[in-house]
């Protein structure tokens, strides 16, 4: 199931690689690529953070490994997001990107998106949940705020049709609502 997962969640950066050797990225492949990259992103972690409600809503146990496949999904694509903004739009220029970072909110908040994500990355094994025990719960939660940066990020970034970002938003709108919903809900059960 998980390697099915993996090879589902690298389609689109096939397609992107593909359209790229064809010459048909469009007039500007390297918006393109950073484009593509960073929905997936998003898309990604929003999948990886519906699996639990699915799993415990639909009666779905065994999906729940996929959290960590679909996590590690997001990751690998802001990186490449990341590396695309970095490498292609800025050239390695730091101090412009430093710049970029301090004063366009977009940039500040995508990067403190990816920066949420490379302690989750780096704590996805299984010997690293052993190690923090319940810590690795309470640093995990991190995923959530990493999609809000995505979400806003998204946002601050479309300038005409805000469609697709508000449809992200509305789908992490519902995730943190039962995620509240289910905090409430044990927080009842251990005072009551």
């Amino acid at each position: 199931m998980q390697a099915a997962a993996v090879s589902v969640g690298l389609l689109p950066i096939a397609g992107v690689s593909v359209r790229a050797m064809l010459g048909s990225l469009g007039a500007n492949p390297i918006e393109e690529i950073t484009h593509v990259t960073g929905e997936w992103t998003l898309r990604w972690l929003l999948v990886s953070l519906s699996i639990t409600p699915l799993r415990r809503l639909g009666g779905f146990p065994r999906i729940a490994p996929l959290r960590r496949t679909f996590g590690l999904l997001a990751f690998f694509y802001s990186c490449l997001h990341f590396l695309t903004w970095l490498a292609l739009d800025h050239f390695f220029d730091w101090p412009e990107i430093f710049e970029d970072i301090l004063e366009r909110r977009f940039v500040t908040v995508g990067f403190l998106g990816f920066s949420m994500m490379l302690p989750l990355a780096v704590t996805s094994t299984k010997a690293m949940m052993r190690r923090l025990g319940r810590r690795w719960n309470t640093l995990h939660r991190l995923a959530y705020t990493a999609a809000i940066c995505g979400v806003l990020h998204y946002i601050w970034l479309v300038k005409a049709d805000l469609a697709a970002p508000l449809a992200h938003a509305a789908v992490l709108a519902t995730l943190l609502g039962y995620r509240a919903h289910v905090h409430r809900n044990q927080t009842r059960t251990t005072t009551g």
